[in-house]
């Protein structure tokens, strides 16, 4: 049991190490807005993942598997989300001036949008939907009881949170933050091509 515990906590950072929407998300508003905002991202994140993990206990690959309809809307609707937040963030830095290079690309006024953009992003992840609907139901399979389901649920939650934590309190250093004034409009623009291009791969890739 202590091995299956080991092995999922170590796919699971390895997974989330990779950089994906949700990395370009909460760094991009921690370095933009502030360590605040960026936890409020981390803790929609969080909630994203806890529904994929939770449906992925349920069994995801297989309703994915009987139901290729979903599948597809799933998909669709996630990729042209993270479309629209490609958009958003290339209008912005085409948008931004000089003297406001410290202002994001993407509207962010309160902690409460900061929560419901983070737990789109993650809900729109195609990272997150090809993670939980493959990988990681390996490691739940018929034999795993309902006490290892549930630590395994808590452990993805804990380790998700945690590593979003750190990525937020790094990006939110002054000299980090000082280093985007800089160069504001071009990582805006990076970030919202990365975006548009999660979502172009997501749509085409279904």
């Amino acid at each position: 049991m202590l091995m299956l515990f080991l092995t999922v906590a170590l796919v699971h950072i390895v997974a989330l190490m990779s950089p994906g929407p949700d990395f370009f998300f909460v760094s991009q508003t921690a370095v933009s807005r502030s360590r605040k905002e960026a936890m409020m991202g981390v803790l929609g994140i969080t909630m994203g993942v806890m529904v994929w993990a939770a449906v992925a206990l349920l069994g995801l690959n297989l309703i994915l598997a009987k139901m290729a309809w979903l599948h597809n809307i799933i998909m669709v609707g996630g990729g042209l989300y993270l479309c629209w937040m490609g958009y958003q963030m290339l209008r912005g830095a085409l948008k931004k001036e000089e003297k406001k290079a410290e202002e994001p690309q993407v509207e962010l006024a309160t902690g409460g949008r900061s929560f419901v953009k983070g737990l789109l992003t993650n809900l729109a992840n195609p990272k997150a939907i090809i993670y939980f609907g493959s990988v990681f139901s390996l490691f739940v399979g018929d034999s795993v009881g309902a006490g290892a389901r549930w630590g395994i649920f808590l452990l993805i939650v804990v380790e998700t949170f945690a590593w979003f934590t750190v990525v937020a309190s790094l990006f939110a250093l002054p000299a980090m933050r000082r280093g985007y004034q800089r160069i504001a409009k071009w990582i805006d623009g990076f970030a919202g091509a990365l975006f548009a291009g999660f979502g172009i791969h997501l749509i085409i890739s279904r």
